[in-house]
């Protein structure tokens, strides 16, 4: 199955929206305006809340929260590393790592040894868009929610305070 998550650059706060590879929309993913550090609310077609998104605030590296109907379900922390993004990723879904590019535009998911997931980063004016390659198609509202926590964590931390 094929995503695409869009973000708009210049929109007032952060906002993305997830379509199907037919290009019909699946989720849209809104985030708090004028709050200290990320909060993101990812919402289905019919605007019921799936996941929220939650950084923790004055950390070395960035750290999110997961929340699925109030109750954590994952943690991710950057690690320290020189070249390649390393970020850990426990969650209730299964523990995930992430392998990508030096320049952080192209990674893989993996969940243990089993690729589940492949993304790759493209530029386009006024947007960045993501192509989301999910290989199990079993936990992709989830994938698509660590997605976007990938993002936050490699391109938007420049911007936010942790």
């Amino acid at each position: 199955m094929n995503f695409k998550i869009k973000q708009k650059v210049f929109a007032f706060g952060d906002k993305f929206t997830i379509r199907n590879e037919f290009g019909e929309p699946i989720l849209n993913v809104q985030g708090k305006v004028f709050s200290l550090g990320d909060k993101l609310r990812i919402y289905d077609g019919q605007m019921n809340e799936i996941f929220y998104i939650e950084q923790k605030l004055f950390r070395l590296l960035p750290e999110y929260r997961i929340y699925e109907h109030g109750r954590e379900v994952a943690f991710l922390k950057k690690e320290f590393t020189f070249f390649k993004p390393k970020i850990n990723i426990e969650s209730d879904y299964g523990s995930f790592r992430i392998e990508g590019s030096v320049f952080h535009y192209n990674f893989e998911i993996y969940e243990g040894s089993e690729l589940v997931a492949v993304v790759n980063k493209k530029f386009i004016a006024f947007s960045d868009e993501y192509n989301l390659e999910v290989l199990d198609d079993s936990n992709v509202p989830f994938l698509i929610t660590l997605v976007i926590v990938i993002d936050q964590i490699l391109h938007d931390n420049n911007r936010n305070n942790h």
